[in-house]
C-alpha cells in the first residue's frame, strides 16, 4: 500500500488517503482479503494524526471497500468485478464533476474541455 499526501492540497488528508486506497483496491494493487495496516501505523508512517486515517478507514468501510473484524483488523472486501466497475465509475464521475465545475468557472466550453481531456489522456 502506497500513500502520498500533500499538506498543501485543498483536499482534506482523510480524503487523499481514501481516494488513493480506493484506487489501489479497484486496480487490484491491494488484493481482496488483504489486511490493511493498523491506523496508528499508517498515521506514524505518514507523520500525521490518527484522526484523518481513522476517518479514511471509516469512509472505506461505508463505501464497501473494506470490512472490520473485531480484534483482527480491517480487510479488503471481496467485490465482484461488476461492483468494482460501479464503484470505479462512481468515484470517477464525482471527481470529474468537480473538475468540470472548475473548468467551467474558467470559461471553458464543453468542446474546449473535451480537447483538454484528450490532450492530457494522450500524454
Amino acid at each position: 500500500m502506497d500513500i502520498v499526501i500533500s499538506n498543501t492540497s485543498e483536499t482534506p488528508l482523510y480524503m487523499q488517503i481514501y481516494e488513493q486506497i480506493c484506487a489501489q483496491i479497484i486496480t487490484g494493487e491491494i488484493p481482496v482479503e488483504s489486511c490493511l495496516p493498523p491506523i496508528r501505523t499508517v498515521a506514524k508512517e505518514l507523520r500525521i494524526s490518527v484522526i484523518p486515517v481513522k476517518m479514511a478507514w471509516e469512509e472505506l468501510e461505508r463505501g464497501g471497500f473494506i470490512y472490520t473484524m473485531a480484534g483482527k483488523g480491517c480487510f479488503v472486501a471481496p467485490l465482484q468485478s461488476g461492483e468494482l466497475n460501479l464503484k470505479r465509475d462512481s468515484l470517477a464521475y464525482a471527481k470529474m464533476k468537480e473538475d468540470i465545475a472548475y473548468y467551467r468557472s474558467l470559461g471553458l466550453s464543453m468542446q474546449e474541455i473535451i480537447e483538454l481531456v484528450k490532450r492530457c489522456y494522450n500524454e
